[in-house]
């Protein structure tokens, strides 16, 4: 087995794939030429002329075993053709039992040693009888216990496969027990099957479109890798030009796919969000014994796919690169965002030493920057009575907080009433991590400005000093992306001094006004006084149905009292999976919507207004008229 085939020796195919720090072990020629070396106790060969498969080819077996005698090692990856196979402690230990009979024989009998070594499952079969010092010696190495109860290789060896320039690795076994409940087309070419498994979370396998190419297609991808690595391929399109650049073929769609996938994209991420409703992707350390796990409309899943170690390395690297943020051993959390290939938007939390045994990630989506009151209408989170009750109250100053379990949607709901604020209002957006629809409300002529605060070192500023800077912005709506520590008193601080002209918005964890009130004045410190400068509290909420996790508005409450009494009562509430008016504004009992009556107003002019705005609103929806383009023309008359 030669390795002239791909022209390339192991250091060079390790530099490709980020591990170039390999040190090749001198002598490492085996019996079928494979090229071997050692990174920090994990074998790795380069098999170039075979399939790698160790189940399969007993040449790779006997130059494994044979290194084996020598070294210690926890795992093997085989490199052949564009394709690596990892073998993990298990596997390995069945041949690092052959590899110390080998050694214990030393030169006893050379043929057995040679026999061993290329198939350790027959050779051993014979030597349970016996009972001189070679028996022994099968005995002492562990190999005999090895091999016990093992009727064939494939029992043995069930490699992670992944394409040689990936980052992770997928587990093509499937439990007999499991059953196949769902199959799932995704757009990048791989394909989702979901497995029920008794006793243990459901399996979601991606059969990745990587591992479905042809050797020529492995080759343009490897080789393309390498070109763009190395810089001899640079600039805009350069997946495909550096296709074209490595074959002299024309551009071949699938293998462009798959390569900037995994130069330009994030990996094996871009197939697992692929799924519309995979919603979070969890990376847990440490990566290479941890598979990744997703939610998918709301339900935990196992995942059939591994991170190396190297490709956690390169996602901290891609995050500190992306978001201009620090991530290592003397900051070692993020906060980020990213996009994906099909445009997705993405939030990320990373972890990292010393907080954690190496690198971890969650991957969540973003809020959908598309959504208007009209759209949410459509589709089942808040009936058109809530939407016409918001969009008025929105449009009169409201001073709210968005509440919610994580996942449940605050922040989407946030952003969607950020177009109910008139076109004639300034609005500014103080957030951590940048989530809210700045630019497309920009694109519907709303005056939208951000300020990015945050507390680490470097060109940012606290929540505290953006309040003042937005304070001299312009007189306008003020909105405050997540309320979790000092801008609570930020937002409270904006509404005590009259600085809610305009409305005042913000999300925060809570399910309900008494959990919102109790996190706000215990946790946060902020007077119970001042919280009573708060108008509205409206709750969301993630529930299952038996299509999959849907959301909704469960209630709307609004606040009342003075001083240190506050309670809340409901204009809106949970009446069967969608909420409901309470009757409270019917029957005029409403402080809030007495309050927003105008100068000339009572209060059956301010029912009237929100009884034609609940009006125009399911028009808008009934019409599909959602997009925040049509939206915006309906309201062309307001502000």
């Amino acid at each position: 087995m030669s390795t002239d085939g791909t022209g390339r020796t192991v250091q060079a195919v390790l530099s490709v794939i980020g591990l170039g720090g390999l040190v090749e072990q001198p002598g490492s020629q085996g019996h079928c030429d494979c090229e071997r070396a050692i990174d920090d106790r994990t074998l790795v060969v380069d098999a170039s002329s075979c399939d790698g498969r160790l189940a399969a080819a007993p040449d790779c077996r006997e130059s494994v075993v044979d290194f084996l005698a020598e070294h210690e090692t926890d795992s093997i990856v085989v490199h052949s053709n564009g394709v690596k196979y990892r073998y993990d402690r298990d596997q390995t230990a069945f041949l690092g039992a052959a590899g110390r009979f080998v050694e214990l024989l030393g030169r006893r009998d050379e043929a057995l040693a040679n026999d061993v070594a290329r198939d350790p499952l027959g050779a051993a079969r014979g030597l349970e009888t016996r009972v001189d010092e070679v028996g022994e010696v099968a005995v002492e190495s562990g190999l005999l216990e090895a091999v016990e109860d093992v009727d064939a290789y494939a029992d043995v060896f069930s490699p992670r496969v992944g394409l040689e320039v990936a980052n992770s690795f997928v587990d093509r076994s499937i439990d007999d027990s499991a059953r196949l409940v769902d199959v799932r087309d995704l757009e990048t070419g791989s394909t989702g099957r979901i497995y029920e498994r008794e006793d243990r979370l459901p399996l979601y396998e991606l059969d990745v479109v990587d591992l479905t190419l042809a050797p020529a297609q492995r080759e343009a991808v490897v080789d393309g890798y390498e070109a763009i690595a190395e810089g001899w391929v640079e600039g805009d399109r350069a997946p495909s030009r550096a296709v074209e650049f490595v074959t002299d073929d024309p551009v071949d769609p699938v293998v462009t796919s798959v390569l900037e996938k995994h130069t330009e994209g994030y990996g094996i991420l871009e197939d697992l969000f692929a799924d519309p409703a995979v919603t979070d992707v969890y990376v847990t350390s440490p990566v290479t014994s941890n598979p990744l796990r997703v939610e998918l409309d709301g339900r935990a899943m196992e995942t059939n796919v591994h991170l190396t170690e190297t490709g956690a390395k390169a996602l901290a690297s891609r995050v500190r690169r992306t978001s201009g943020r620090a991530f290592s051993r003397a900051k070692p959390t993020v906060d980020a965002t990213a996009s994906l290939a099909n445009g997705r938007g993405l939030r990320i939390a990373g972890v990292t030493d010393p907080v954690a045994q190496g690198t971890a990630f969650a991957f969540r989506e973003q809020s959908d920057d598309r959504f208007t009151i009209p759209a949410l209408v459509a589709n089942g989170t808040m009936s058109a009575e809530v939407a016409g009750f918001l969009s008025m109250a929105i449009e009169r100053n409201a001073a709210a907080l968005i509440a919610g379990t994580r996942g449940a949607g605050k922040t989407t709901l946030l952003g969607t009433l950020l177009y109910e604020v008139t076109p004639d209002i300034r609005t500014v957006v103080i957030e951590d991590t940048p989530e809210l629809p700045v630019n497309p409300l920009q694109s519907v002529g709303r005056d939208v400005q951000a300020l990015r605060t945050g507390t680490s070192d470097g060109p940012e500023i606290s929540p505290a000093d953006a309040l003042r800077t937005a304070l001299r912005l312009g007189d306008g709506a003020l909105v405050v992306g997540e309320i979790r520590g000092e801008e609570a008193r930020v937002l409270y601080e904006a509404m005590r001094v009259g600085a809610n002209t305009n409305a005042v918005l913000g999300t925060i964890h809570g399910d309900g006004a008494d959990e919102v009130y109790e996190r706000v004045v215990s946790d946060l410190k902020v007077e119970p006084s001042s919280f009573g400068a708060t108008d509205l509290v409206v709750t969301v909420q993630a529930y299952r149905t038996p299509d999959g996790r849907r959301r909704r508005i469960a209630r709307i409450e609004e606040v009342l009292g003075s001083g240190d009494e506050i309670w809340f009562e409901p204009l809106y509430e949970l009446d069967g999976r969608t909420a409901a008016p309470t009757g409270r504004i019917d029957r005029g009992e409403s402080r809030y919507v007495n309050s927003i009556a105008g100068p000339t107003e009572e209060y059956a002019d301010v029912r009237q207004a929100i009884a034609e705005r609940t009006e125009l609103v399911g028009t808008l929806a009934e019409d599909g008229r959602t997009a925040p383009e049509e939206v915006a023309a309906a309201y062309a008359d307001r502000g």
